[in-house]
C-alpha cells in the first residue's frame, strides 16, 4: 500500500503475520520513495533491545502497549509537523536545484562549459592566446532590403529559424558559436580548447550552412542566399563584461575572416590561402586568384567546390 499511495505517517506493529515490523521498517527506510515517511512503532514488546533496533532503523518514535491515546495523538501531531517541515525543506532544495540547473543552462547559452568551469574555479580574467584557430563568417545576402518588406515579427521569426538551425549544426560539428552580428553569424573552431582538426570542422560545416539557408528559403518562399568566408590563424579569446558576460575572439585572423566573407559571392564559400594550406588536399578547391581585400591588399583566395 505504501508503494502504491502517498502516506504522511505509518503506525507499525512489530509482531505481524508474514513479515515482522522490523523488516517492514527496514524496507520502508531503504526505499527512496518511502524513506521520508515517519514511522511510529506501537508494540507490546517493551524490551530495550527492540526499542533501540527500531530507532536505529529509522523509526520516529516507539510506544508500548497498552498505549495512552492522548500521548499517541501528541506523538502523531509532532511527527506530522516534523514531516511537514522536512517536506518543505525537500521542496526548497528541489526548487533550488531546478533554479541552479536553469541558471547553468542560461550560462552555457552564453559561455562555453570550459570557460564556466574556469570561472567557478576562481579565475578572474579569462584570456587566452590561441596559436591556431579557424574563423567562419556567414552573411545572409539581400536580407537588409528583405527585412524592410517583412513585419517585425516575421523578420525575427525568420532570423531565429535560420540561426537556430546554425546553432544545431555548430553543436553537431563541435565548434563554438561566437555571436550573431545583425544578419551575420560567426563561429570558431579551436577555441576555447585546442582542436587538431579545427580547419576540417569548419570547412565541413560551411556547406551544410548554405544548404540550410536554401531549405529555409524554399520553405518560406523568400529569395535569400548566403555567402561564407573562412580564415585560419592565431587569435586572442576571452570573456569581457561583468554583468552581461560575452565570450569573444579578436585579432587579425578575425578581421581577415570577416573580409573573406564580405568579398565572397552568393552561395559560395571563400577561404584564404592559410586555410587552404591547413586543409591540404582533402577538398576540391577552385582558385579565385588574387583578390583586393579592403585594408589587406591583394590576397590569394579559393572557393570550395560545391
Amino acid at each position: 500500500m505504501v508503494l502504491q499511495r502517498e502516506f504522511d505517517l505509518v503506525l507499525l506493529d512489530l509482531i505481524m503475520p508474514g513479515m515482522n515490523g522490523f523488516d517492514v521498517l527496514r524496507r520502508l527506510k531503504a526505499t527512496e520513495h518511502t524513506s521520508h515517511v515517519p514511522v511510529i512503532v506501537i508494540s507490546a514488546l517493551d524490551e530495550l533491545d527492540s526499542v533501540v533496533r527500531c530507532i536505529e532503523s529509522g523509526a520516529e518514535d516507539y510506544l508500548t502497549k497498552p498505549f495512552n491515546p492522548v500521548l499517541l495523538r501528541a506523538r502523531i501531531n509532532a511527527s506530522l509537523e516534523k514531516k511537514r517541515l522536512r517536506d518543505r525543506e525537500r521542496k526548497f532544495i528541489q526548487d533550488l536545484e531546478q533554479e541552479r540547473q536553469r541558471s547553468q543552462s542560461l550560462l552555457l547559452n552564453i559561455l562555453p562549459q570550459i570557460v564556466v568551469d574556469r570561472m567557478r574555479d576562481g579565475e578572474k580574467v579569462i584570456a587566452d592566446r590561441i596559436i591556431d584557430a579557424t574563423i567562419l563568417f556567414c552573411d545572409l545576402v539581400g536580407f537588409t532590403p528583405l527585412s524592410q518588406e517583412l513585419s517585425a515579427d516575421r523578420t525575427v521569426a525568420f532570423l531565429s529559424s535560420i540561426f537556430s538551425a546554425f546553432d544545431r549544426l555548430a553543436l553537431e560539428h563541435g565548434v563554438e558559436k561566437i555571436k550573431t552580428i545583425g544578419d551575420a553569424y560567426m563561429v570558431a573552431a579551436g577555441v576555447p580548447a585546442p582542436q587538431a582538426d579545427h580547419v576540417l570542422r569548419i570547412v565541413t560545416l560551411a556547406p551544410r550552412m548554405l544548404e540550410m539557408v536554401d531549405v529555409v528559403a524554399k520553405e518560406t518562399g523568400l529569395k535569400l542566399q548566403a555567402r561564407i568566408g573562412i580564415h585560419t590563424g592565431p587569435i586572442v579569446a576571452g570573456v569581457i563584461g561583468t554583468h552581461k558576460f560575452v565570450y569573444d575572439v579578436w585579432g587579425d585572423t578575425v578581421n581577415t575572416a570577416s573580409r573573406m566573407e564580405s568579398h565572397s559571392l552568393a552561395s559560395r564559400i571563400q577561404i584564404s590561402a592559410a586555410t587552404r594550406a591547413a586543409l591540404g588536399n582533402r577538398f576540391e578547391l577552385e582558385p579565385r586568384g588574387m583578390v583586393d581585400i579592403r585594408g589587406k591588399g591583394m590576397m590569394e583566395t579559393y572557393f570550395l567546390k560545391p
